[in-house]
């Protein structure tokens, strides 16, 4: 009972701090548009989206607690997203409708989702589930922000905060599942506190 009591607050700690990273996402918005401006030509999508996805992955490698390499992660995050966006802005032509922003949303997951697995840490496990999922991840932010009245004739860097929020949580049981934390600390019956490997999934 108590090793499933410790398994299960390292999940929790885990996933609610990752999800938390959210927060990171309307501050890259603001960012992206900052620099780039709206998203309507091919140098404001590569560039804006480097810059969300210079913030994105600062706020995620925070989020992770350890779990991710500061440097390869902002990287791969940055790189991804300016070269996914940038692809996505123009196979849709820069349209803005639910569909529009979807396919836009897949192609920068699949960018996205690649250069971020490339950077996950050696000891990852099953690391091919991280760029798989992104590709339904990533559209699926962007579908609840236009469903949710966001409106995406501005011509947005990244999905609000409504599809951040899901986006987060949902990969958050991803990453626990392929990355855990490495330990946790425990009270053995003697009332020693004793470091506590985690298992592996």
């Amino acid at each position: 009972m108590t090793d499933t009591r410790r398994r299960g607050n390292s999940f929790g700690w885990s996933w609610l701090w990752w999800t938390a990273g959210f927060l990171a996402f309307p501050i890259a918005g603001v960012a992206g548009r900052l620099v780039g401006g709206r998203v309507d030509d091919p140098a404001a999508a590569g560039l804006a989206g480097f810059v969300a996805g210079s913030v994105v992955g600062a706020g995620q490698w925070l989020a992770s607690r350890g779990r991710l390499q500061p440097v390869p992660w902002i990287v791969a995050t940055a790189l991804g997203m300016g070269v996914g966006l940038l692809l996505g802005g123009i196979v849709v032509g820069f349209q803005t409708s639910l569909t529009d922003v979807a396919i836009m949303g897949a192609l920068t997951g699949v960018v996205l989702g690649l250069a971020q697995t490339v950077a996950l840490p050696a000891r990852t496990l099953r690391r091919w589930w991280w760029a798989a999922a992104m590709p339904l991840l990533w559209p699926l932010g962007w579908t609840i922000t236009t469903l949710a009245g966001i409106p995406m004739a501005e011509q947005f860097t990244i999905f609000g905060a409504s599809g951040a929020v899901t986006f987060s949580a949902l990969s958050g049981l991803l990453l626990y599942r392929l990355l855990p934390p490495m330990r946790t600390t425990a009270t053995d019956t003697a009332g020693v506190e004793a470091p506590l490997m985690r298992p592996s999934p």
